[in-house]
């Protein structure tokens, strides 16, 4: 597949969202909540019934003796509006509290499908590398071999050398077998995720440059997470509906009132037992406040507070404890980052010394003061070494983008940030908002 049909992360982060099963369903779970935050309100809203009904009554009496085939209808129109009644105004405020929670989790699955993608995308990057330095590997060990045996041939060189040569080709036919599985399972994840096939995704630009940490302090970071981390958002506004349930429930002592109005229509064309000799149309409005004061339950008000209090310091350890484990996330994350840092600098430095290692190697097999087992060694620790280096670059790409989901901080301009690095104009990942640090 040429390079111009590759697919950089950007285009597959937002196939993602529209295929993506898990974040489809937060997106419903978050449309639901705000559904359920509005049926609260209707506890504040005035309420509005009709009923009607038609009837015909057969009554027969003896003294003075007549029968009496009777029709009525009736129609009721009634509303009420509450006038204070706070433990609906809690349940309302509860409600939003619990849409806001909905949103923090819809924005911790889009930073989820943000990092899953990307995981995704450079397992692939990682797998076609490793297959591409298993195949140069062939190809060297096959020069080798064919050298050894010539050697071989012409006295230079005894049976062991191809024999070595030989057994490592083999070896590596069978890494080769199992890259190229490793690469189709890998690209299979990927289009399960983001619904495309035959995905291949853009490669690093080369030269590759590495964007640098902003800040470059852990505490900055944590400082940020505590104030935008989505799990610590949740893990706040629940307390709140745990402090609100505690309101709500010691409203059970206070009396409520409503205003209530009502118009009924009776109609009885044929009369009624009372009155046989003629029918009737009865019209009646009525309008006034109930007032309903509760004495006695049982104490099931006070242990409902009980309850929603101990309920309430669950929520509050529940919230300490999410702050801890976010410092720990976050900090962990950064350190990460720093640590494959190191690894890619230490591993460009073992690549440049791996392949003068190699030519060293070469050289002196050639002069004789070398055997082919120790270029064959050269060769595979050379190959090893560019595999590493590559899985260490991915990782502190995918690092960096972690530590910005750790810290609640990770968004499409990160995405569009990474992406630049693979179209060929690095740009460092932004920094952190002044105002956030």
């Amino acid at each position: 597949m040429p390079l111009a049909s590759a697919q950089s992360l950007v285009e597959l982060v937002e196939r993602a969202r529209g295929h993506d099963a898990i974040w489809q369903a937060r997106q419903a779970e978050t449309d639901a909540a705000y559904s359920r935050s509005e049926q609260a309100r209707a506890g504040l809203l005035p309420s509005v019934g009709l009923q009607a009904g038609a009837n015909r009554t057969r009554t027969e009496v003896s003294q003075p003796a007549f029968t009496l085939n009777a029709s009525s209808q009736t129609a009721t129109l009634s509303a009420a509006q509450p006038l204070y009644r706070p433990a609906n105004r809690i349940a309302y405020t509860q409600g939003q509290r619990s849409f806001e929670i909905a949103l923090a989790q819809r924005d911790a699955a889009e930073q989820d499908l943000i990092v899953r993608t990307s995981q995704a995308y450079f397992d692939v990057l990682a797998a076609e590398d490793t297959l591409r330095f298993v195949q140069a590997q062939k190809e060297a060990v096959s020069q080798q071999l064919a050298f050894a045996q010539r050697n071989f041939d012409v006295g230079n060189a005894t049976i062991t050398d191809s024999r070595e040569a030989q057994a490592r080709f083999d070896l590596i036919v069978a890494q080769e077998i199992a890259a190229d599985n490793d690469l189709r399972v890998r690209r299979l994840a990927l289009e399960q995720l983001v619904g495309v096939p035959g995905v291949r995704p853009l490669p690093l630009a080369l030269p590759v440059a590495l964007p640098a940490l902003s800040p470059a302090d852990p505490q900055a970071w944590v400082d940020v997470s505590l104030g935008t981390q989505p799990q610590l958002r949740q893990a706040q506004l629940a307390l709140d509906v745990a402090r609100l349930e505690t309101r709500k429930a010691e409203t059970g002592h206070l009396p409520t009132v409503d205003l209530q109005a009502g118009y009924s229509i009776n109609n009885n064309p044929q009369g009624t037992v009372t009155a046989p000799q003629g029918g009737y149309k009865a019209k009646s409005a009525s309008v006034g406040v109930q007032l309903n004061l509760p004495l006695f339950a049982g104490f099931s008000v006070q242990n409902r507070v009980k309850e929603t209090l101990s309920l309430e310091r669950k929520s509050e350890a529940d919230l300490d404890q999410a702050r801890r484990n976010v410092e720990q996330s976050t900090r962990t994350a950064f350190y990460g980052v720093q640590s494959g840092q190191g690894q890619v600098r230490a591993l460009e430095a073992a690549e440049a010394s791996s392949q003068s290692a190699l030519e060293a190697n070469r050289l002196g097999y050639e002069v004789g003061v070398r055997i082919n087992i120790d270029v064959l060694d050269a060769q595979s620790q050379l190959f090893q070494t560019k595999r590493d280096l590559a899985l260490a670059r991915y990782n502190v790409i995918l690092g960096q983008l972690k530590l910005r989901q750790a810290a609640g901080t990770l968004g499409d301009d990160d995405v569009q940030a990474v992406n630049a690095l693979l179209s060929g104009t690095p740009a460092g990942l932004p920094a952190v908002p002044a105002a956030a640090r």
